[in-house]
C-alpha cells in the first residue's frame, strides 16, 4: 500500500503513528503555511476586544498555538478555551492551557459554548457554522486569522506519486485543490474532519475521516481486502 502524504515535512509523524505499518509512506507536501506577523494579530485582537473581553475563545487549529497566549489577553480571567481536534487540544495542553472541550469542528461546539463574546483563532479562509449558530442564539463572536494555508504547484515527481497512490493523506482543502485532478478515483483520500472531508466528497467518492487508530485499522483492512483479490 503506498501511502503519499501531503502535509508540510515536519508535520507527518503523529500520522505515520496510525497508518499501517507495512504501508509504504511518502511525503508530498502540496501546501505551505503563512503566518501572520504577531504584530498585525494582536492589532486585531486589540480591535476585535473593544466591546469587551471574550468569554469563551476557540482554537481551531494547532498551526494557531503561537498566537494563543495573546489572545488570552484579551480574554475574561473566567474564559473557557475550546479545541478542534486532537492535535490542537495536545498542543494546547503542552502550552499549559486547560481545555472545557473539544470536537471534530468549530459548528460542533456551538451547543456547548453558553456565554459569550466569542473569540475564534485560527486560519484566513474559515467557514461560518460556527458564528451563524452562535448569532442564533444571541451570542456574540468574531475570528481573528492567525496563519493562511495555500497550494503548491506539484512537480511531475510529486503528481507521478499521486497518480499511483493507493491513499492519499489531505489535511486542508487547499492540499486537494492542487491534488484532486491527479487522484485516481480507486484511491482512498483520508481527511481530519468535516471541513476537508465536504471539500473532497464534491468530488470524489473514496473518504475516510479522522486521523487516529481506527482509520489506520480500516486502511489495514482495505490494503487485506485488495490482496485477497489479486490472489
Amino acid at each position: 500500500m503506498l501511502v503519499v502524504v501531503t502535509r508540510e515535512i515536519g508535520r507527518n509523524l503523529g500520522l505515520r503513528r496510525w497508518l499501517p505499518d507495512d504501508a509504504t509512506i511518502v511525503e508530498a507536501p502540496l501546501t505551505e503555511t503563512r503566518y501572520r506577523p504577531p504584530e498585525d494579530v494582536n492589532a486585531d485582537l486589540a480591535r476585535a476586544s473593544g466591546s469587551g473581553r471574550f468569554a469563551a475563545l476557540v482554537v481551531t487549529s494547532a498551526r494557531a498555538i503561537g498566537y494563543v497566549r495573546a489572545a488570552l489577553t484579551v480574554c475574561s480571567r473566567e474564559v473557557l478555551v475550546w479545541s478542534v481536534g486532537p492535535v490542537t487540544t495536545r498542543s494546547l495542553a503542552e502550552l499549559g492551557v486547560a481545555v472545557a472541550g473539544e470536537a471534530p469542528s468549530a459548528s460542533a461546539l456551538a451547543a456547548r459554548i453558553e456565554y459569550g463574546p466569542v473569540l475564534q483563532l485560527g486560519a484566513r479562509v474559515t467557514r461560518h457554522e460556527l458564528r451563524d449558530q452562535l448569532t442564533q442564539r444571541g451570542i456574540a463572536s468574531c475570528s481573528v486569522a492567525c496563519y493562511e494555508t495555500v497550494g503548491l504547484a506539484p512537480s511531475r515527481e510529486v503528481r507521478s506519486l499521486l497518480a499511483r497512490a493507493d491513499v492519499v493523506v489531505i489535511g486542508a482543502p487547499s492540499a486537494w485543490t492542487v491534488a484532486r485532478d491527479v487522484v485516481t478515483r480507486d484511491a482512498w483520500v483520508v481527511v481530519p474532519g468535516a471541513t476537508t472531508r465536504d471539500v473532497v466528497q464534491a468530488d470524489h467518492e473514496r473518504v475516510l475521516v479522522g486521523w487516529n487508530e481506527a482509520t489506520g485499522q480500516r486502511l489495514a483492512e482495505l490494503a487485506d481486502e485488495r490482496g485477497s483479490r489479486g490472489r
